[in-house]
């Protein structure tokens, strides 16, 4: 199965000020991050970025803001979207999530298992994905992929977007996401 922009939603799980610096590679995630907010921007994918008790762990980075303007941002307490009930129906009504964030083996893992629960088909994003331990991070992918969920990287995102060479953004999205050093 590829991903069907028509079908998709973009869903940021806790990439958040008071956590970022715990993570195994933040500066990695956070430039990774950027990345596919901006493809999915650019792409028009509908977005939603949820976060995690933010009165204590501070809100979404700024600079993940910016790349997505148009993006939904939801609160929770839970640790799985599902369970907060803060996903927006629209979103709902889609077949299909591209999921990345933090931490991947809790907050990730268990929106992932809800969505799965809820029969849509989930592309959790590895390389936009983060723990406080590689150990857990791997874990945690390792379940969701058991569960069904497929495991991708941010290219695969980007050119099962596209479809073609011929989708009038593969040019610009090409010249800014694939040439020079990538994060």
């Amino acid at each position: 199965m590829l991903i069907d922009p028509r079908q998709t939603t973009l869903l940021v799980v806790d990439i958040q000020e008071k956590l970022i610096d715990a993570m195994t590679e933040p500066a990695g995630t956070r430039a990774r991050a950027r990345w596919l907010l901006g493809v999915c921007a650019a792409l028009e994918v509908p977005t939603v970025i949820s976060e995690q008790y933010p009165k204590g762990l501070g809100h979404t980075l700024a600079e993940l803001l910016a790349v997505a303007p148009a993006a939904e941002v939801v609160e929770k307490q839970h640790f799985s979207c599902v369970a907060a009930g803060c996903l927006p129906a629209t979103a709902l009504a889609r077949e299909q999530f591209i999921v990345c964030g933090m931490e991947t083996h809790v907050c990730v893992l268990q929106t992932v298992l809800g969505l799965r629960a809820l029969g849509k088909q989930v592309f959790v994003v590895e390389d936009v994905c983060d723990s406080r331990s590689a150990a857990n991070k791997a874990a945690g992918l390792a379940r969701m992929r058991d569960a069904g969920a497929q495991i991708v990287t941010r290219e695969m995102v980007l050119f099962e977007l596209l479809g073609s060479a011929s989708h009038p953004q593969f040019r610009h999205l090409s010249k800014t996401y694939l040439v020079g050093d990538q994060p």
